[in-house]
């Protein structure tokens, strides 16, 4: 069996940084990864000031936006206007997206190129936009006020599940294959895991359980849901223990990292996010965080080493290593270790 079956991670996730350009839209952020990327979710976030995250994807359209950092319902607005061969086009001149001198980041994931399929699995019907050979479906659905269960398309128990109610405030939620069964945390919050809105049990390989209330499930509500799975040489969602030190714990991913996200589990703090683009040497201290409007901030809180394979705490942050925290993390390579036909990759 090949190491891996994707050689060029950049064919499914990319991460572009830009300076806005001040215009009325019709700005274009190409990627620069070694293949063409037309993404289908697009996570942007200002860097030099503070602002929201502001997610779109081509399943609900680029003109729909959500907030990782807020409860909001979902805006309408012509945020994105195009998805492209290779990265998309802002359709917005606000300086959230594209304010002149400002600097943003864009985190892209590749789904189906917004081609959508029906999914019967669970007692709510779907819609689902599917790459399962790289572990990122986006699925859509309408809840019915009870307790329920809904497809995802990824034919095997997923790894990491995203909701968030698009037509009523809400937190979003968060289930991870590492926390305490059937439990949940909150992307807009820094609260530790709770006993979750998933019925009281994991997903499956083919549904994911949902209760009755208005996070996942309220009556007549629109719900978005990002579903992923572990590839191996290309991305991976695990746990770790903190040791409080800045000489801190390895984590292995078999891949150098082109994105990591973390968050503690067993205590409240932020979530936090570093990428190889916005910091692309040894030692990695920008990070951002998904549950605050903050700008990017440079400093001991996250920092870490991006290895060939894996990656490194540097810090005595309690947000990403305190002793005897334990953490949840998902990551996405640049490269993986060892391609499929035995090529191994550097450090950086």
């Amino acid at each position: 069996m090949a190491y891996t079956n994707i050689d060029d991670p950049s064919a499914h996730f990319q991460v572009a940084t830009y300076s806005g350009s001040g215009g009325t839209g019709g700005h274009a952020i190409v990627n620069d990864g070694n293949s063409d990327l037309q993404p289908d979710l697009v996570w942007l976030k200002q860097r030099s000031y503070a602002s929201s995250h502001r997610l779109m994807d081509s399943s609900r359209g680029g003109n729909k936006m959500l907030e990782s950092d807020t409860v909001n319902i979902e805006a309408t607005y012509g945020y994105i206007s195009s998805f492209d061969t290779d990265g998309f086009t802002l359709g917005y001149s606000d300086t959230s997206f594209d304010g002149y001198g400002r600097e943003y980041v864009g985190w892209q994931w590749k789904a189906n190129g917004g081609t959508t399929s029906s999914n019967t699995s669970g007692t709510i019907t779907t819609t689902v936009q599917a790459n399962t050979d790289a572990g990122f479906n986006i699925v859509t659905y309408t809840g019915n006020g009870v307790n329920s269960n809904f497809g995802h398309g990824m034919g095997e128990q997923p790894d990491m599940v995203i909701v968030k109610n698009r037509t009523s405030s809400a937190n979003w939620c968060v289930w991870h294959k590492d926390l305490t069964s059937s439990y949940y945390m909150q992307l807009d919050t820094t609260i530790s895991q709770q006993t979750g809105p998933w019925d009281g049990l994991d997903p499956s390989s083919g549904v994911v359980y949902i209760y009755s209330g208005g996070l996942v499930n309220a009556n007549g509500s629109n719900y978005v849901a990002y579903i992923f799975k572990g590839k191996q040489g290309y991305s991976k969602f695990g746990k770790y223990t903190g040791n409080g030190n800045a000489n801190g714990p390895f984590v292995h991913t078999g891949f150098r990292p082109a994105f990591v996200m973390v968050k503690r589990s067993d205590a409240a703090e932020n979530w936090a996010i570093i990428d190889s683009t916005r910091d692309p040497y040894n030692l990695a201290t920008k990070f951002l965080r998904p549950d605050e409007t903050t700008a990017e901030t440079a400093g001991n809180a996250a920092n870490m080493d991006l290895l060939s394979n894996g990656f490194k705490l540097r810090n005595t942050d309690t947000k990403s290593n305190a002793s005897g925290g334990t953490y949840i993390y998902m990551a996405f390579a640049e490269n993986p270790f060892v391609t499929s036909t035995g090529i191994p990759t550097t450090a950086r």
